[in-house]
């Protein structure tokens, strides 16, 4: 079951090596993600799996990932470092959600990592979270994403009048656990305003059904004209 989540946003801006000068402006939203973290760790669960926008492909404990695709020399590993840990790199996604628990000193429970195809129909999404959520008595999700990415002239995907309204409704779905408001964000939409947040969230949605958590809202902001929400379930 289900027995708490963290809601982050993704952008490997977060990890402040990248970002390097711009750093102090996400201040405010790695605090946030951190405390988030520290409500999965109160929730001590058996199971801790980081869901973020990707490929659509499962990682193992200790994973690799990398930032060195962005200029800087810092890797990181999902959960505890195990040698015999095979496979790709993390997804981008899956890489910021392992340094946000490196940063918050996460000891707790084994991690996993699942990257979902930001094309992924609500449906599939919510079989694939009632999946994880029964992987063990007390499972735990840091699910990684991001809202839309056109929110001004200057952000990735231009400005789009629609896409202030979505960040909307799908911050106040994340921030009071509305499970009916996440599974009714159209896919087609969020496709077209480069939400890839959508499908993890959906996945959280199907994960949560009959656990009966609550959410907490811990940031809103649209920093480079894209929309990031922090949230915590518990």
């Amino acid at each position: 079951m289900l027995v708490a989540a963290a809601v982050c946003p993704c952008p490997p801006l977060l990890v402040p090596e990248v970002a390097a000068g711009a750093a102090p402006e996400l201040d405010s939203a790695r605090a946030a993600c951190l405390d988030a973290v520290g409500v999965l760790a109160a929730s001590r669960p058996d199971l801790l799996v980081v869901v973020g926008p990707g490929e659509g492909r499962a990682y193992p404990a200790g994973g690799h990932g990398s930032f060195r695709g962005f200029g800087v020399a810092l890797d990181v590993i999902l959960g505890a470092p195990d040698p015999a840990a095979q496979g790709p790199a993390l997804a981008d996604s899956l890489a910021v959600g392992a340094w946000l628990l490196d940063r918050a000193r996460w000891t707790g429970a084994p991690v996993g990592g699942l990257a979902v195809d930001e094309r992924s129909p609500a449906a599939a999404c919510a079989r694939t979270g009632q999946e994880l959520a029964a992987r063990a008595e007390r499972v735990a999700l840091l699910v990684m994403g991001d809202g839309t990415a056109c929110r001004t002239l200057k952000a990735p995907g231009y400005l789009d009048e629609r896409a202030e309204a979505f960040d909307a409704r799908a911050t106040e779905a994340l921030g009071s656990a509305d499970l009916a408001a996440l599974d009714a964000l159209d896919e087609t939409l969020a496709y077209e305003l480069k939400a890839v947040g959508r499908a993890p969230w959906q996945l959280l949605s199907g994960a949560a059904r009959g656990a009966g958590l609550a959410g907490r809202l811990l940031y809103e902001d649209a920093p480079y004209g894209v929309g990031y929400t922090v949230a915590a379930w518990s």
